[in-house]
């Protein structure tokens, strides 16, 4: 199964999905066209209500991370690698994450050199070059 979700993690069962799935697409672990496990089908494997599924994969679908096809043969798809957003957009969408990651950082006392050191590492798991 490509998604897992803690309860007692504290983060919410949709964003739990979202970013697994997100990461999965990144990651190259789900490629587009990919179909994803139905939503009722994928809330009795987690054993979850299946509108937790269904507003992640919603969330996703704005985000243009997936698409659905409606009626018979339909289902939920990995989409085009974002197309069409203007790179301001996809900043916008990227501020909060990097603000939250910031304000983590410093919370937890590292330095701006480390924090900057774990995104690299990140991004080079994904295989994006410096």
């Amino acid at each position: 199964m490509l998604v897992h979700v803690n309860s007692s993690s504290g983060v919410p069962l949709y964003l739990q999905i979202e970013s697994q799935l997100k990461h999965a697409v990144a990651s190259g672990a789900l490629k587009q066209g990919d179909v994803l496990p139905p939503v009722r089908k994928l809330a009795s494997e987690l054993r979850i209500n299946p509108n937790t599924v269904a507003r992640a994969y919603q969330n996703l679908e704005r985000d243009g991370v997936v698409r659905t096809a409606p009626g018979a043969g339909g289902g939920t798809f990995v989409a085009d690698i974002v197309p069409g957003l203007l790179k301001s957009e996809k900043l916008r969408r990227l501020k909060p994450l990097a603000v939250n990651l910031a304000v983590e950082g410093v919370q937890l006392r590292l330095k701006a050199d480390e924090i900057l050191r774990l995104v690299q590492e990140a991004l080079e798991e994904l295989g994006e070059k410096p």
